[in-house]
């Protein structure tokens, strides 16, 4: 991995004062059952440390391998979501959180569902007039060969609900149909096909400070040949990430405005990242996805938009975790209690 990051005066950000003592017993909630539970454990690991470097009382808890209900057995004040994928980043984990009335990091139960459910992420851009690629739900592979031929080649196809490119297939011919919707069929029942926009790649770190959205500076990716696949992103070292971006200042406004439009149409909450291609020949953005628990690895793209600004990731990952809360108010029955 090759990052060109330099701190920009006009890019520094007035973060507010945190006691970490405040947070209380916090747990971090990594691991997990996903098909990206490896990356979750780097994630948990860097996210650990650097709140223990802050002085918080916070401990691993990996999903995967623990009964949930110790969290509050525990005595578990908030959590630290750094899950990644299914049963962390679509609804289910944050639901339970909901029941447990603990607190927890980044979007609710249903931005989270929306978010991670692809096609259902569409349609809802799509109805508030917001540029996203075309695409098709399929269910069988001869539909896959139907889709390129309405859509063009190249075309994507990937599972529905899953994340970190895993499943995805760049289909240039019919002749891949079967192994692309094969692949991505091992992942989900719902297959997506996917217009390719070709272009240059940018991602968008949307978060929090002190109650305060921010959008921070765009990050350019340059992955050889283009493909910036699972191991590109996780493991490898060829890929190159410029931030500040090098596009032109007003460019990078309008993408950050509509990756905070993609934010807020579907009701996130707390801190995400925005995926956007932006159309060679005329650099017009088309949103791919929102990840609403964002890696926190040493390759990770919002520790990386981050420090742009001014923020280090101790001090990231405390801002998050101040902002931790629930969706769901106080039910009758614990205001009676209280």
């Amino acid at each position: 991995m090759t990052a060109h990051v330099t701190r920009e005066a006009a890019n520094a950000i007035a973060l507010p004062a945190i006691d970490p003592a405040a947070m209380g017993k916090v747990a971090v909630l990594l691991g997990g059952t996903s098909a990206e539970r490896e990356v979750s454990l780097m994630s948990g690991e860097g996210v650990l440390q650097a709140l223990r470097s802050r002085g918080v009382d916070a401990h691993p808890f990996d999903t995967g391998r623990r009964p949930l209900w110790e969290l509050k057995e525990q005595g578990f004040a908030r959590c630290f979501i750094a899950l990644h994928g299914r049963g962390g980043e679509d609804g289910t984990i944050q639901g339970l959180l909901e029941l447990l009335r603990i607190p927890y990091t980044g979007p609710g139960v249903g931005a989270s569902a929306m978010a991670m459910d692809k096609v259902l992420t569409k349609r809802l851009w799509q109805a508030d007039g917001l540029a996203t690629p075309a695409w098709r739900l399929v269910n069988a592979p001869a539909q896959v060969a139907e889709a390129l031929a309405e859509l063009g080649a190249p075309m994507i196809v990937k599972p529905a609900r899953e994340g970190s490119t895993i499943g995805l297939t760049k289909v240039m011919e019919a002749s891949q149909a079967d192994a692309a919707y094969a692949l991505a069929a091992r992942y989900d029942d719902e297959v997506l096909c996917e217009q390719f926009i070709a272009g240059q790649e940018t991602t968008c770190a949307l978060v929090e400070f002190g109650g305060q959205l921010r959008a921070l500076p765009l990050i350019r990716i340059a992955a050889p040949q283009g493909n910036y696949d699972y191991h590109n992103k996780y493991f490898g070292n060829d890929t190159q990430y410029f931030c500040p971006s090098g596009l032109p200042a007003a460019l990078e406004a309008r993408i950050q405005q509509l990756c905070l439009d993609a934010y807020r149409s579907l009701g996130c909450r707390g801190w995400a990242r925005a995926d956007v291609m932006l159309r060679a020949g005329d650099d017009a953005p088309y949103l791919l996805e929102i990840n609403t628990s964002p890696g926190m690895t040493s390759h990770s793209l919002v520790p990386m938009a981050a420090r742009a600004a001014g923020v280090d990731y101790a001090e990231l990952c405390l801002q998050i975790l101040a902002a931790a809360r629930l969706d769901a108010p106080a039910t009758c029955g614990e205001d009676a209690a209280s």
